[in-house]
Order: C-alpha cells, then sequence, then structure tokens
C-alpha cells in the first residue's frame, strides 16, 4: 500500500469489482470520457470488463483508491502503457461518484507520482484527459504536470468528436512527499 494526505492506493480485490461495475462501468456516459475504447455490455465476471481484478504485468499497475478519513473505496487508479526502456508511462484515475469533489484527486495523482517515479524509477509521466475534464487538469497541474498540448477533436465521445489535452511530468521536475525519518 502506498498512502498520501487523504487516500491511500491498495491492491484492487474481488469485493471492488462489483462497486467498479456499477458506479464506474455501467455508467455509460461516464466510462466513454475516460476509456477510448468503444463501451460494450459485459457483466462483472467477464475477464473483458475494465472491472475486473487485474492480473499483474509489466505495462500496468491497477490500484484501488481507498479514502483515509472513511476507510472506504472511493475509486481506481492506474499506471498504464509502463515502457521500462524510455521509463515513461501514463496515469489514470476514475473516483467513485460519491467521493468527486472531496479534493480526492489532486492526491491520488501525486501518490501514483510517488510510485512511479520512487518505486518504478520512470522518468516520466503523462496525462490525457478531454478538455473540459478541468477536475482532472486540476489534479495533474497541483502535482506538477504541464500542459504540453491539445490534441483537437481527437477523442469521439458520445456522439461528438472533442478535444483532449496532454499533460506531461520529469522526474527532475517532480517534489517528493517527505519520506520516512
Amino acid at each position: 500500500m502506498i498512502q498520501g494526505d487523504k487516500v491511500e492506493l491498495r491492491t484492487r480485490r474481488d469485493s471492488d469489482v462489483p462497486v467498479f461495475q456499477a458506479e464506474l462501468y455501467d455508467d455509460v456516459a461516464m466510462r466513454l470520457r475516460v476509456d477510448s475504447r468503444p463501451w460494450r455490455p459485459l457483466p462483472p465476471d467477464s475477464a473483458e470488463s475494465p472491472a475486473a481484478a487485474a492480473v499483474p504485468s509489466d505495462d500496468k499497475a491497477y490500484f484501488s483508491v481507498v479514502e483515509l478519513a472513511s476507510r472506504e473505496l472511493a475509486g481506481e487508479a492506474l499506471v498504464w502503457g509502463i515502457d521500462t526502456h524510455n521509463r515513461s508511462a501514463h496515469l489514470g484515475i476514475s473516483l467513485l461518484p460519491g467521493f468527486r469533489g472531496r479534493g480526492l484527486s489532486g492526491d491520488v495523482v501525486r501518490v501514483l507520482c510517488t510510485y512511479a517515479f520512487t518505486v518504478r524509477g520512470l522518468r516520466r509521466l503523462q496525462v490525457e484527459t478531454l478538455a473540459d475534464n478541468t477536475a482532472m487538469i486540476a489534479a495533474a497541474t497541483g502535482a506538477g504536470f504541464r500542459v504540453e498540448g491539445t490534441l483537437r477533436r481527437s477523442a469521439w465521445v458520445y456522439g461528438a468528436f472533442t478535444d483532449v489535452v496532454v499533460l506531461g511530468l520529469l522526474a527532475g521536475e517532480w517534489t517528493p512527499p517527505p519520506g520516512p525519518a
């Protein structure tokens, strides 16, 4: 487990799967905003469901987000597209609807940076998000990410193309949290 000020990132458990399925995956309009793949109706026990318990791999690290104050499951987070040769990866987070607006996103991004830079030894992280996702842009920039560009009309989201903002952070630009004494 890796802990921040407001959240803890832990291994995804089988008991998390039905919650993610119901609150994140089955919300079609929201799912289309966070995944570039088209939504398909999938049962929670399908190995293809994004909500399914993740199998560890070298190129993805899945986490469940737990709010420290309540000790409740608050969402999911991942480091994906891990490229060990170029030492780079992408970040993604999805908070459950009841946990949005509580200021957790910035802490999740910072804890993912700790994992990626300190544990995995990566040197570059990237976030891609829809241009109207002000919460994710604020969470990323608050953690030190810089806007690197806009991919105009590059994402098909619920019947229309929309812009995607690309943000990046290099290990040398990152301010790690204070370590253990």
